[in-house]
């Protein structure tokens, strides 16, 4: 089992993620909670592992710190909710707005993250009600790759590309994206407005 990876950013190209370590490069999927906390590319950084082991595949999941490891092996224990679910939760929401989300009984913000219906919006605050505390130390404070070095051509369509990745609908994506006033921003930046907007939560 890999815990941790620490190494140069090659890539960024949300939800992938490439480090390079010792010469080998680590290809990972991440939250866009982990891709705000993230140097730019070309600069070391550190981050926790999870990984899933699967007849057809083996990936590799990074967290820039073990309370969002921890939420998100929580979360892969709830039935029904699997490593995609996992990352569009953690994408959608922070830690603390989803830790409100379960303490205020809110399946409706739930619902708004792609692949949570109201059952299953239910059966999370359900399962997790009774795994977080408020000092819970689990819960609380694929796209083609790119050359390496290179930079985004087209932010906003790096950012649409990404929210289809998490699982949103195409036309949602573009439409949120679209709709944003800062055309100019980073395509992390434009992630994250857009992904407030679906939601509703704040950053």
């Amino acid at each position: 089992m890999i815990g941790f990876l620490r190494g140069e950013i090659l890539i960024k190209q949300p939800p992938m993620l490439v480090l390079d370590v010792q010469g080998v490069g680590y290809e990972l999927e991440a939250p866009m909670t982990t891709f705000y906390n993230l140097p730019d590319t070309g600069q070391p950084a550190t981050v926790y592992t999870h990984m899933v082991v699967r007849e057809d595949a083996q990936r590799l999941y990074a967290f820039t710190d073990l309370k969002q490891r921890g939420l998100f092996r929580s979360l892969l224990r709830v039935n029904g909710v699997g490593p995609r679910v996992a990352l569009a939760i953690l994408s959608g929401l922070s830690a603390e707005e989803f830790f409100a989300c379960v303490m205020n009984d809110d399946a409706t913000q739930l619902t708004r993250v792609p692949g949570i219906g109201r059952k299953t919006a239910q059966r999370l605050l359900v399962e997790m009600r009774d795994k977080l505390t408020p000092d819970d130390e689990s819960g609380l404070p694929a796209i083609a790759s790119a050359p390496v070095g290179t930079v985004a051509a087209n932010p906003a369509q790096d950012a649409i590309s990404a929210l289809i990745s998490l699982g949103y609908k195409p036309a949602d994506a573009t439409r949120a994206v679209r709709s944003l006033p800062d055309k100019e921003a980073s395509s992390e930046e434009l992630i994250r407005q857009a992904l407030q907007s679906i939601t509703g939560g704040a950053r």
